[in-house]
């Protein structure tokens, strides 16, 4: 029999499948579906909401001075203090800060004053003000 014909098809189909797999299988979704059940689903969303920003946070990536790098990496404490310890110039240039975390100097003072005396630095010593 043509299937298209049949005016019970799908009845058919319906009974075949609570048949193998139960009645649950073709009952409509909201048929158990309560107030209670609702506030739970809810509240599950959120949970699992947090978890996926907490975790796209972590992996979060941002353009830093022409590189993306993770922004848990950018310490804010560190960026907050932008000044010169040896000029007292104040700098948001990304180049400043790879100096700044590791000679506590702008790039202009590393050159003046660091470059190629890189033990001396880290013996103490400091030019005169």
């Amino acid at each position: 029999m043509n299937k298209k014909k049949d005016p019970n098809y799908i009845i058919k189909v319906e009974k075949a499948i609570a048949d193998k797999y139960g009645e649950e299988a073709v009952q409509n979704p909201k048929a158990n579906w309560d107030e209670e059940k609702e506030k739970k689903y809810l509240k599950q969303l959120k949970k699992i909401a947090k978890k996926q920003n907490k975790v796209e946070d972590k992996t979060e990536k941002i353009l830093f001075d022409g590189f993306l790098i993770e922004k848990k990496l950018i310490n804010k404490e560190r960026n907050s203090n932008r000044q010169c310890s040896i000029c007292k110039e104040y700098s948001f240039s990304g180049r400043d800060d790879v100096y700044k975390v590791k000679f506590d100097c702008c790039f202009k003072c590393y050159i003046q004053h660091i470059e190629d005396r890189e033990e001396r630095w880290k013996n103490g010593w400091r030019p005169k003000k």
